[in-house]
């Protein structure tokens, strides 16, 4: 998989941009994307402070993904023999307090968030921020046989494991799409980190899981703020090398956003 991660600081409010993506069929959608979607978002973003800039957002992701796969689907092409190339997309686009997540396929985010029950216990609960895109699930698969393609073992004709992506020219005739999820989630002071992931964590870690791993991590010392970057750095490497040790065949990249005030 591809990282992008990092603060964009060409925007005006606070942004900050992170994204994974985890090819199949080649590295080159991967690469293409991981390259390129960032600065489609640049391009393609809000200006001014519009009352619906919320709605403009989604619509500036949206539209984004669907360049990048335009993009890439044309280089394919192009190319003797035509790349065959696809890839998962799941970024995570921080605007001041408000996180959106635009997700295509099976890599995935979510964010561990602090509660307080009616005792006054905290306990921590894990957020999904992303929905999983495979052939399997009921809207996906009436998609994909209506526009004539055919779902087997779990996989589009028997091969694709997701049912939206970036590239994978060939199955985009058979209902595979790039249309991502966009969600949006606002951030509060109880809120301390996002995990994003490829597949290769979640064979061996369920989402909770993780998010107890790398609370663990950063509780065994006292966080001061100036070691934060420190423990948040330990716990991502530490939560996918468990993860390649749990005997995960798959590769497994981890990011991990501190979001704590």
């Amino acid at each position: 998989p591809r990282v992008c991660g990092g603060p964009d600081p060409v925007l005006g409010s606070r942004v900050s941009y992170f994204a994974v993506f985890d090819g199949h069929g080649g590295a080159r959608a991967s690469r293409y994307a991981a390259e390129h979607l960032h600065l489609n978002l640049v391009k393609k973003f809000p200006s001014g402070d519009a009352e619906n800039g919320d709605k403009l957002i989604k619509k500036c992701l949206l539209d984004t993904f669907r360049q990048t796969d335009e993009d890439f689907l044309k280089k394919a092409s192009s190319q003797k023999p035509a790349w065959k190339d696809g890839s998962t997309a799941t970024c995570v686009l921080v605007v001041d307090d408000m996180v959106y997540v635009a997700n295509l396929g099976d890599s995935r985010a979510m964010m561990c968030r602090t509660e307080t029950a009616e005792n006054g216990q905290k306990r921590s609960v894990t957020l999904a921020l992303s929905k999983e895109h495979n052939p399997t699930i009921y809207e996906e698969r009436m998609r994909i046989q209506r526009a004539g393609g055919t779902v087997r073992d779990g996989r589009v004709l028997g091969v694709l494991e997701v049912s939206r992506s970036i590239g994978d020219g060939q199955y985009k005739r058979c209902g595979v799409i790039s249309t991502p999820d966009v969600r949006r989630c606002q951030l509060t002071a109880n809120d301390s980190f996002i995990i994003l992931a490829c597949d290769g964590l979640f064979k061996v870690f369920s989402a909770d899981e993780a998010v107890k791993f790398v609370l663990g991590v950063l509780q065994e010392g006292d966080v001061e703020q100036t070691d934060q970057e420190i423990h948040f750095e330990a716990a991502c490497q530490q939560l996918a090398s468990e993860a390649v040790r749990r005997g995960c065949a798959d590769n497994v990249t981890v990011i991990l956003v501190s979001v704590g005030h």
